[in-house]
């Protein structure tokens, strides 16, 4: 073996061996930092996150109105099969109707009038978007009155009454997906514009509370777990089968 070799290998020996201190040197420097051991995120070790501190206002509408969409679904299923000679478990559309009351009409709304219209009327911007929004929270709890009332077991047996409630379901949902739509694609991101980022965030809180005072820690999660059982009634639940062919 030539005195070259040997030099190249005990250059390549030392080499990594300093790089190995280096690394071990940094490692140990990062542990010692406060939160050097942070997940990402900026959690630290054994520090349990809420789920809810990262949600705003804006996203906690948005996701229950992921809970009306899936209402819609059930009613479009249901105004379907009533539109044809198929029969179906038609509590499915009461409980659908009852979910819409509890956590769409007396919460999800209730909280965009007390909370956030008056914000957009106070500062006069899209006064006349809100103005046809109650509106449409007026009109949609009176078809949920309506569809209550139809939503029997006898339905199937008398033609009329079958095809008004096809029709109340049908309104429902012509007027609640635009509805829905307008809401998170111009409202909603709109509310940056009229309240700083402090007074959003207390509105985020305040959204929890309120959550909370309703329906306890899990208002949102009970409300999904109620939409995705009616679901199942239907036979509906399995989202593959929406995929076109």
């Amino acid at each position: 073996m030539t005195t070259k070799t040997l030099v190249s290998r005990r250059t390549v020996l030392e080499i990594g061996a300093t790089l190995g201190l280096t690394l071990s040197g940094t490692a140990a420097a990062a542990a010692a930092k406060p939160g050097g051991n942070a997940k990402p995120g900026g959690a630290k070790p054994g520090e349990k996150k809420r789920k809810d501190d990262e949600i705003g206002p804006g996203e906690d509408l948005m996701r229950e109105h992921g809970v009306l969409r899936r209402v819609l679904l059930v009613y479009g299923e249901a105004a379907r099969r009533l539109e044809g000679a198929a029969e179906f478990d038609v509590s499915a559309v009461q409980k659908c109707a009852r979910l819409v009351r509890t956590f769409i009409e007396d919460y999800h709304e209730k909280q965009e009038e007390e909370v956030l219209f008056p914000r957009f009327e106070r500062a006069h911007k899209l006064v006349e978007l809100v103005s046809v929004l109650r509106a449409q929270h007026q009109a949609g709890r009176r078809t949920t009155e309506r569809i209550q009332g139809l939503a029997i077991a006898g339905v199937f047996k008398d033609a009329e009454r079958r095809r008004q409630l096809r029709a109340e379901l049908a309104a429902f949902i012509r007027m609640y997906e635009p509805h829905a739509a307008r809401e998170d694609t111009v409202l909603f991101p709109a509310l940056h514009d009229i309240v700083t980022d402090s007074e959003y965030d207390a509105l985020g809180e305040e959204f929890e509370r309120r959550e909370h005072k309703q329906f306890g820690e899990d208002g949102f999660e009970h409300a999904v777990s109620e939409v995705d059982a009616i679901e199942k009634t239907l036979g509906i639940e399995d989202l593959a089968q929406f995929t076109p062919k």
